[in-house]
């Protein structure tokens, strides 16, 4: 199994214990560093089977600065840097900061391309314009190599991902009762395009709705997905590990 999207860096240390109790259980898990004060502790945690990404999420936008920019060229280069984000557009959280977004997102964008580096893309509204606007930005940049992180199924977010080869990662919503509209999108999506992830400690399966997640219970919204596809649990593992792994470049 790989979990595609967690934060190790947001976990107590007991549960970074559990964590690593579990670490055998998983091919790979990639955790994302999202503002300039969790780079360093990212990079911490990338050690064995556990990778990093690099970026600067859109809540955090507003942070970018010639500094910020210089920090983040920096880290984005070491050794266990396996993709650039999360970035992307959220007009839940922080509408206002829009303008920083956008800005924010061209200039991860050019450094994954740079770096040959996938690219790590989050979007969160509450009235589905920031996926519109994404799906705009998709088709007029067209990135060699992008994750839909955490996909929540948005058509227009979906026929540009499709348009522009994006990878569809799918996490713990997947699971959740009333979501067969989601697990129909998984369903339709090209086989070769599905990840799964946790994004820990936030987005738990249904089994731990209400609880903080981890990476092991990725388990969960792939037994969903092999459900969905009408596969055995063991070929819808492979599949996706197989996935994660021309997506992000480890062995």
């Amino acid at each position: 199994m790989t979990d595609t999207h967690a934060h190790l860096d947001f976990l107590e240390p007991e549960e970074l214990l559990e964590v690593e109790a579990h670490l055998g259980e998983l091919r790979a898990v990639l955790t994302l560093g999202v503002d300039p004060g969790r780079w360093e502790k990212t990079l911490a945690l990338a050690q064995g089977n556990v990778h990093a990404a690099i970026g600067l999420h859109p809540t955090s936008a507003h942070l970018l600065s010639p500094e910020v920019e210089a920090a983040l060229r920096h880290y984005a280069r070491a050794e266990r840097v396996r993709a650039i984000g999360e970035t992307g557009l959220d007009y839940h959280w922080t509408p206002e900061t829009k303008g920083a977004q956008f800005r924010a997102l061209d200039l991860q964008a050019a450094l994954a391309e740079e770096l040959g580096l996938p690219l790590v893309l989050h979007v969160r509204s509450k009235d589905g314009k920031a996926e519109e606007d994404l799906a705009a930005w998709l088709r007029l940049h067209r990135p060699k190599k992008v994750v839909l992180h955490a996909y929540g199924g948005h058509p227009a977010l979906e026929e540009a991902g499709l348009e522009v080869g994006a990878y569809f990662s799918f996490a713990g919503p997947l699971t959740y009762k009333k979501n067969e509209a989601l697990r129909e999108a998984a369903r339709r999506l090209p086989k070769e395009k599905l990840l799964v992830e946790t994004d820990t400690p936030f987005l738990p399966p249904e089994p731990f709705r209400g609880q903080r997640n981890r990476p092991h219970y990725v388990r969960y919204t792939l037994e969903r997905v092999a459900q969905v596809l009408s596969l055995p649990f063991s070929e819808a593992e492979a599949l996706t590990d197989e996935n994660a792994r021309a997506c992000f470049g480890w062995t």
